[in-house]
């Protein structure tokens, strides 16, 4: 079965969301069918949903989320730091623009 490339948003609405610091908040949901990041507003701000086929096993879930930010921005994966939640859905990435 042949596999749909990553849905991705526009990279400039992806830099858009990352604050002063470099940071970018994401949540991301492993073992997906499909890999996409979605850029959602609600009432309280705004969300950027991280989905990856990866299972979270070792550490290949974080990895992947690493790889899909960094293509949705075009840059290397070694431009993109997990800072916090290596356990938790909820992720925060320094981004070196």
């Amino acid at each position: 079965m042949k596999r749909l490339p990553a849905d991705l948003p526009d990279a400039d609405a992806l830099r858009a969301l990352i604050d002063e610091q470099g940071r970018l908040a994401v949540r991301a949901t492993p073992g997906a069918r499909s890999e996409t990041i979605t850029i959602i507003g609600t009432g309280t701000g705004t969300v950027v949903g991280v989905k990856v086929r990866a299972k979270p096993q070792e550490g290949a879930a974080n990895t992947a989320v690493i790889q899909l930010v960094a293509r949705a921005l075009d840059l290397a994966p070694s431009r993109v730091e997990l800072l916090r939640g290596a356990t938790s859905r909820e992720k925060l990435l320094r981004i070196a623009l």
